[in-house]
């Protein structure tokens, strides 16, 4: 289709097409007033000379002029064409001029309105009391299952918070010889429900029955401070500085060790493929461990030994929208997080905080990525990603955020600090398409009713 233009007469629109010409016709060629360059090959300079020299004598002087002259001087003219009376000539017509976008088509290149701002309220939503609560940054003592419901470890007692009544409920309490309790980790069915103790066992719990189905030993020789599920197989790391993979549906559960860490392993993660796995310990290493590498017969070698941090790394967080894109946070000498490919290997970005990282949780509905912080000010910050702008700071707690949970929607966040308060922040939202709760997979303990001790 042509473009489209203006009658000169009428002013009437034709029809055009915008993807192939943009500038449109005047309305009025008086708006667009200009002077315009002659053509000089429709020209005759000699012709032009004359008449401003030779002929301009004749008029001054007319007495001079003879009628015989005068009779001779317009043959002349009239066999050279010299009966011209415009010097200078356009050999084209002057373009026509044009006018600006019209209305209409500047109403198509508009913009879409920008979203509006998601409002995050500065304040917690919700403070519950956590007495006894363990100051110590290596531990993982909070966890928020698929069921809404929240374990957080307080001393030696395990405690059940039902986020839907509010109901709360003691799982278990471990005697001053075997406990404190280290950490705590639900599995993805959101029933049961792993506990780390000091004595370096590690027990699986029925939450649903309050029963204890069996407990993990032999394979630490301290206390176990990391947990994480990948499907059936529970990993565990100590400060022994080894990580073991445990399948639970077996009676001898390890089925892999991890060798590569010479001091406490204080974060454990694994990827939502259930590939790759994220450890990281108080010598400052994080590593990225492939399932698919793995082997009962012999330690597993690492896929990458990243050592830019230059504190503990116990801060991790897998990126939902991007498989290979690892968080990790450093603790107060480093300050540090690192966004790092997990297939190369290679630091992608990485930003002071300013304060000692001590968890990380991506937000599942937007770009966005929130960490807890000790001194100065213990806040949690969110940022954008990945600009790292700050979005929001939310402060409270008087002693450093050791921990945090997200809830299965997404939507909210519970800290625990050193302050033994546990508090609840709606930071994430509200998703804009409701997502319904995972169902509930007995696989992975399937065969525990069966008499494996």
């Amino acid at each position: 289709m042509d473009a489209g233009s203006y009658s000169a007469s009428s002013n009437k629109k034709q029809s055009r097409c915008p993807l192939q010409e943009q500038l449109l016709q005047r309305k009025n060629s008086r708006d667009n007033l200009d002077r315009f360059i002659p053509n000089r090959s429709a020209m005759d300079f000699d012709y032009a000379h004359y008449m401003l020299t030779e002929a301009r004598k004749g008029k001054e002087n007319p007495a001079v002029n003879s009628p015989s002259r005068e009779a001779y001087r317009k043959q002349l003219a009239e066999t050279f064409n010299m009966n011209r009376t415009r010097i200078l000539a356009f050999k084209n017509k002057p373009p026509t001029p044009v006018e600006a976008i019209p209305n209409e088509f500047v109403s198509v290149q508009q913009t879409k309105p920008a979203k509006p701002r998601r409002y995050i309220p500065q304040t917690s939503e919700r403070t519950l009391d956590a007495p006894d609560i363990m100051d110590d940054y290596y531990l993982n003592l909070l966890d928020w299952g698929s069921s809404n419901v929240l374990s957080i470890a307080l001393g030696g007692t395990v405690y059940l918070w039902d986020a839907s009544d509010g109901a709360t409920s003691e799982l278990v309490t471990i005697d001053e010889e075997n406990g404190p309790v280290t950490s705590v980790k639900w599995a993805p069915d959101g029933r049961h429900i792993a506990v780390g103790l000091n004595n370096s066992e590690v027990q699986l719990w029925d939450s649903t029955a309050n029963r204890l189905l069996r407990t993990l030993n032999g394979g630490h020789r301290s206390r176990v401070g990391a947990l994480d599920w990948n499907n059936h197989i529970l990993t565990t790391g100590g400060m022994d500085g080894q990580i073991i993979n445990n399948d639970v549906r077996i009676r001898n559960p390890i089925v892999d060790t991890y060798q590569g860490h010479h001091q406490e392993v204080c974060g454990l993660k694994w990827s939502a493929s259930g590939q790759q796995l994220a450890s990281g310990g108080n010598d400052n290493l994080l590593h990225i461990w492939d399932r698919s590498t793995a082997s009962s017969n012999s330690t597993t070698q690492w896929l990458h030994r990243l050592e830019d941090h230059t504190a503990a790394v116990k801060a991790l967080a897998w990126c939902p929208f991007q498989g290979n894109l690892l968080a990790s946070g450093g603790g107060g000498s480093d300050r540090c997080i690192k966004f790092w490919n997990t297939h190369t290997g290679a630091c992608l970005n990485s930003i002071d905080t300013g304060s000692q990282v001590c968890s990380l949780l991506w937000n599942k509905n937007e770009r966005e990525l929130l960490s807890s912080h000790g001194f100065t000010q213990n806040q949690l910050t969110l940022w954008k990603y990945p600009s790292m702008v700050k979005v929001s700071e939310l402060t409270g707690h008087t002693s450093r955020v050791l921990f945090m949970a997200q809830s299965p929607d997404g939507c909210t966040v519970a800290s625990a600090a050193g302050d033994e308060t546990l508090r609840f922040w709606n930071v994430f939202g509200t998703p804009e398409v409701a997502k319904p709760a995972p169902k509930a997979n007995p696989e992975p303990f399937a065969h525990l009713n069966r008499g494996i001790r």
